[in-house]
């Protein structure tokens, strides 16, 4: 009998009818990057994207990180499964035209300041007059009212405002911020659930809504009961560095042969047998090692045991000692680790896309599997524009039209 490949993708029985978002058409006039990343989750699983840019400006993640022969690699991941065209929406012409769009689109996503839309009179109220099933979803800093509302919003402004940086760092250092966009992606799979959540809601009403998402938010509510301990204890949570004030041991250790390993302890019973696996088991009797903040009140001692331990041995005899002891750990990884994971490669996190431009092209997957309606990846960002004219020929524009729009300055 044949042993089952334990790298070979979970089997499926994908659905006649396609990724399950088939037939879904969404709009997206977002840049930088939790809208365009709704966008993505949307694609992947069968919406039909078209991505809107700006004739002469294209969205600045396509310069954004490394290129490679002129070309952006975080487009090539950000804009997958995306047809590509230019619209300059302030010309009468752009206008005209991302209505047409509209018409025949569910969702639409933006994230202009507040009154941009308004302004080229392509707000919500003639959006909805050209399709009442529409849904806008709008992204932005902090949300479309308020005092901050038309200040200009990035990522790194949400996880200073949302106490994201506050509580990062160690205890006598200034707050860190993340170097990636974090609150952006939060808010990017934030806005694509909310997307689902309106849609669910347009099958009930029949009719569709305005979606306003500010990217203080979600990472506020990530960042778990803050509030709701400020507000019925005073509690302002500090920065520990790696350490938790919830439980211990808890951390980054180095091994013997320089690198590092993370351990946590959330659950009493692997807090006891990571103790027992040190050689400390007699700190399992003391009264403060029966619950998680007992145990992180001695974190010093904990510590100690742990890396004490952990520094005399190779990551890998570390790594095997805890998984025979059935203890939590995993090495801390960077891409180079990642890409060869053997837990990464059987899940297929890592997969390759065939692209025009730069050939045989490794990105993360899919964001999960679905048993019968799996989503896939197409194609990987496509050069700026280059669908415009099928896109808009689909619409119904002839080539006069098209011209007229060229000269406009609109395409």
């Amino acid at each position: 009998m044949t042993r089952p490949d334990p790298t070979a993708a979970p089997p499926t029985a994908p659905s006649p009818a396609g990724p399950p978002l088939t037939g879904l058409r969404v709009l997206d006039l977002a840049t930088l990057f939790a809208g365009p990343l709704a966008a993505t989750l949307l694609g992947d699983f069968g919406a039909e994207v078209v991505k809107v840019e700006h004739p002469r400006k294209p969205d600045p993640s396509r310069g954004h990180g490394p290129s490679k022969d002129g070309v952006g690699l975080w487009w090539k991941v950000l804009g997958r499964n995306k047809r590509t065209i230019t619209l300059d929406l302030s010309r009468p012409g752009g206008r005209a035209a991302l209505l047409r769009l509209a018409g025949t689109a569910d969702v639409v996503i933006e994230n202009f300041r507040p009154g941009t839309l308004e302004k080229w009179d392509l707000g919500w109220p003639e959006l909805s007059a050209v399709n009442p099933r529409l849904i806008l979803v709008r992204v932005t800093g902090f949300g479309q009212f308020g005092p901050y509302a038309h200040r200009p919003g990035f990522g790194t402004l949400a996880e200073a405002m949302s106490g994201f940086a506050a509580i990062t760092g160690e205890p006598d250092a200034p707050p860190t911020l993340p170097p990636f966009g974090l609150a952006d992606s939060i808010a990017g799979l934030a806005t694509a659930y909310a997307v689902m959540t309106a849609l669910a809601g347009r099958d009930r009403t029949g009719e569709g809504q305005v979606v306003d998402m500010a990217l203080i938010e979600p990472i506020l509510t990530v960042l778990g009961p803050q509030p709701t301990w400020y507000d019925q204890l005073g509690h302002v949570q500090p920065r520990t560095g790696n350490r938790s004030q919830n439980n211990a041991p808890r951390g980054t250790y180095l091994t013997a042969d320089g690198t590092w390993v993370a351990v946590s302890t959330s659950a009493q019973s692997v807090a006891e047998r990571v103790m027992r696996l040190v050689g400390r088991p007699e700190l399992i009797d003391e009264p403060w090692f029966a619950t998680g903040a007992g145990r992180a009140r001695h974190a010093d001692v904990l510590d100690e045991a742990v890396g004490g331990w952990i520094a005399q041995r190779t990551r890998a005899d570390v790594l095997a000692a805890f998984e025979k002891a059935e203890a939590a750990v995993a090495p801390v990884q960077d891409v180079r680790d990642v890409m060869a994971d053997p837990q990464y490669q059987a899940l297929h996190t890592i997969t390759t896309v065939d692209d025009p431009e730069l050939g045989p092209l490794r990105m993360q997957n899919v964001l999960f599997r679905l048993s019968g309606t799996p989503g896939a990846i197409r194609w990987a960002g496509r050069p700026h524009g280059a669908d415009t004219e099928e896109v808009l020929t689909e619409l119904g524009l002839a080539p006069a039209d098209l011209a007229a729009l060229r000269a406009e300055g609109a395409l």
